[in-house]
């Protein structure tokens, strides 16, 4: 059963002021009248929350709902591991000089959070699940999912999903049909592309790899993943077809794994200090016998390419794929 938190925007502090119910709202996002005035109801992970007034200082504790804010016009007063988002987030526009960071992803600092009197708090359920209650005493916590469970959509699917559920509850929703219509136009675009460029229904092999206990690990991305829609989305196919679930869109392996698609095209994500096929497989029999190795039909991707995130990084991504293949 959801559970139904509704918040009425005081003071700030962390006083909670917070009610639970056990009855579920027929629709996300729509709007109800109360005494007070329109609800609007955002449909998390965890239950529904009801918010009576429009967020105005948003602190979010992973990366992606920042991104999603910062492509609605809202900018965040707080977000958890702002040194990484600026790392790893390469979108526009970017975040305020003046936001606060408010610790790490995996152990946010409650305190300062609270002194930003927020008046909600947007976070990932498998992250934060734990600390829930802590959070809801500051300020009404909504919480999604990035990593749909098997037969419950892919990680695409999520993305829009909550990008339009954040967009209900700052009331933005025409920005977001905006971004959206805008995104399948850039989709359109690099198509047009990959198929200038002879790409076009290319089965493509995405991978990241990093080095483990000085052996080359590599991931292989699985078709619900966001990073592969976004590939069929610009007129490519994913060569791997992986016989197991993959909850976060990859399955971790080695070079022996890579022999079954070695007539694919090659596409992957290294670090350029650790570059695993230039290191620890460089004289590698299995990899250098690969055919896509010996065909030089190998496509490096930006070191910080980064396959999560939001509408914005899924444009990004588009791009980055299509110089790839194109040498652009």
């Amino acid at each position: 059963m959801n559970k139904k938190y509704i918040w009425i925007p005081a003071m700030a502090g962390l006083l909670a002021l917070g009610a639970c119910s056990s009855s579920d709202t027929e629709e996300s996002g729509s709007g109800e009248e109360t005494g007070s005035g329109e609800t609007t109801t955002v449909q998390g992970a965890s239950g529904e929350v009801e918010l009576e007034e429009t967020p105005q200082n948003i602190v979010v504790l992973e990366w992606v709902y920042a991104e999603d804010l910062l492509a609605l016009g809202v900018d965040p007063v707080g977000i958890a591991d702002l040194e990484g988002y600026n790392q790893w987030v390469n979108v526009e526009p970017e975040l305020p000089e003046d936001i606060t960071d408010v610790g790490t992803r995996q152990e946010p600092n409650l305190e300062a959070i609270a002194q930003l009197e927020p008046d909600l708090i947007i976070t990932a359920s498998s992250r934060h699940e734990a600390i829930s209650d802590q959070l809801n005493d500051i300020a009404p916590t909504v919480m999604f999912e990035p990593y749909p469970e098997e037969g419950e959509g892919d990680q695409y699917e999520e993305m829009e999903t909550t990008f339009r559920e954040i967009a209900s509850a700052v009331d933005r929703e025409d920005e977001a049909d905006q971004v959206m219509e805008e995104l399948d136009s850039s989709y359109e675009d690099v198509a047009a592309e990959i198929s200038d460029g002879g790409y076009e229904g290319n089965e493509i092999l995405l991978s990241q790899a990093f080095s483990a206990n000085d052996t080359a690990s590599i991931r292989l991305f699985t078709d619900n993943s966001m990073a592969v829609k976004i590939m069929q989305e610009i007129g490519l196919e994913n060569a791997y077809d992986g016989e197991e679930f993959e909850l976060y869109g990859y399955t971790e392996t080695n070079v022996d794994a890579l022999e079954p698609y070695q007539d694919s095209d090659f596409m992957y994500i290294v670090q350029e200090e650790d570059n695993v096929f230039e290191n620890q497989l460089a004289g590698n029999d299995v990899w250098e016998g690969l055919n896509f190795v010996e065909e030089d039909r190998t496509y490096a991707l930006p070191g910080d390419t980064w396959t999560f995130g939001g509408p914005l990084s899924a444009e990004v991504f588009a791009e980055q794929v299509s110089d790839a293949l194109t040498g652009e």
